[in-house]
């Protein structure tokens, strides 16, 4: 009967150790399948930003662009129209310019303030009275904020 009791014990403690490599597998599955979502939206993340530099570098051309339109001159014509046809297919790569709206409030997570001015007004402080470079976002992340100047 000595035998027995031995075996019981025994059993129990393979059960047990059943039980516990069981909830070990269990986790380790677990485990993997979040790596393998968190890879998955890494490599997501990855491909929809990858053509952030590209994009910065070309962003300078752009500027230089819209101040030729500002200077109206009838002989920039051509310039004009290169600026259009690299815009349009800037667009086509997702970027968009920001919009700014007269004397919108000047947000800290949306703006970059390189300057302020004083204003006689009240209802122009902290708002912004000039946009000194446009704003552009790649999909729904902004790569280069607006830079403003803000009423004090």
């Amino acid at each position: 009967m000595a035998k027995k009791t031995k075996s019981n014990s025994e059993i129990l403690k393979k059960d047990q150790e059943i039980s516990d490599l069981k909830d070990k597998y269990l986790r380790l599955i677990a485990e993997f399948e979040n790596y393998k979502k968190r890879t998955s939206k890494e490599k997501e993340d990855f491909a929809k930003y990858a053509k952030e530099n590209l994009i910065n570098s070309l962003l300078p051309i752009i500027d230089d662009f819209e101040r030729a339109k500002k200077t109206k001159e009838k002989d920039i014509e051509g310039y004009i129209l290169i600026g259009q046809k690299m815009t349009d297919i800037l667009e086509k790569q997702n970027l968009k310019k920001i919009q700014l709206t007269k004397n919108e409030l000047f947000d800290l997570e949306k703006h970059e303030a390189i300057s302020s001015i004083q204003v006689k007004e009240k209802k122009k402080k902290g708002r912004i009275i000039e946009e000194v470079e446009p704003g552009y976002m790649l999909l729904d992340k902004i790569i280069r904020y607006p830079k403003v100047i803000i009423g004090k």
